[in-house]
């Protein structure tokens, strides 16, 4: 008598697995890469990133706090993804790897920020109304200090005193490198100032705990602009101390 056929078993399924991490990033990193290309592609739309311009950056979470992911030098701020991040020492700003894709130009001034502030996040942008008043002072080539008072805004970036702030203004020197050394000088001695700085004829780089709150940030300080050049209040700069 023959026996009926083995009954034959299907192959079990295979068990659903995360998302890779981009190439030389943790997942977590991964992550904090996919949330700088989303902001980034926010602020290109706004128009504030036009061309390759603009840099953006995180300050990694935990164990990974000594280094932060940083935009890519180059790229299209509309365009990125989580491979165009590139890993840095927070706050030297060397790259821990080599090769390409390359640092943005302005990693320097990221570094400055992280090693002289409590940052998570820092964002650097050419928007309009803020450069604009940027390129106002009448000493482009020193330091000053933008006057900002009255605006209900300033209560946004996180201020003892959100009825009056300093932004520094910074002349756009031709070697980031000095730059860099002047923004850490200036933040070392106002360490309760805001979390903003201006550079002259360039643009405003501002940060926060996190790219959310940057992003915040940036908008007080970009709408505040644009009331000042819309004749809401004079503008004001003075000398540094």
């Amino acid at each position: 008598m023959s026996r009926p056929p083995a009954a034959v078993r299907s192959a079990p399924s295979p068990v659903p697995q995360p998302p890779a991490a981009p190439a030389g990033h943790s997942a977590g990193a991964a992550a904090q890469a996919a949330e700088i290309a989303r902001c980034a592609r926010d602020l290109y739309e706004r128009g504030w990133m036009p061309g390759t311009s603009g840099n953006l950056s995180v300050r990694l979470r935990g164990e990974l706090s000594g280094t932060a992911l940083i935009t890519a030098s180059g790229r299209s701020k509309g365009e990125l993804n989580e491979d165009d991040m590139v890993a840095v020492d927070a706050e030297t700003g060397e790259a821990l790897r080599t090769g390409a894709p390359r640092a943005s130009a302005e990693t320097a001034i990221h570094a400055a920020v992280y090693r002289t502030t409590r940052a998570g996040a820092v964002i650097h942008v050419h928007s309009p109304f803020a450069t604009a008043v940027a390129c106002g002072t009448d000493t482009p080539e020193r330091q000053s200090t933008l006057e900002l008072s009255r605006f209900e805004l300033l209560k946004g970036l996180g201020l003892d005193d959100p009825s009056r702030t300093g932004i520094p203004v910074f002349p756009n020197r031709p070697v980031v490198a000095e730059l860099a050394r002047e923004v850490a000088a200036r933040l070392r001695e106002a360490p309760q100032g805001p979390p903003a700085l201006l550079v002259v004829d360039h643009g405003i780089t501002v940060w926060g705990r996190d790219l959310t709150q940057a992003r915040n940030r940036l908008e007080c300080i970009e709408s505040i602009c644009q009331l000042c050049t819309l004749g809401a209040r004079s503008v004001t700069f003075r000398p540094a101390a």
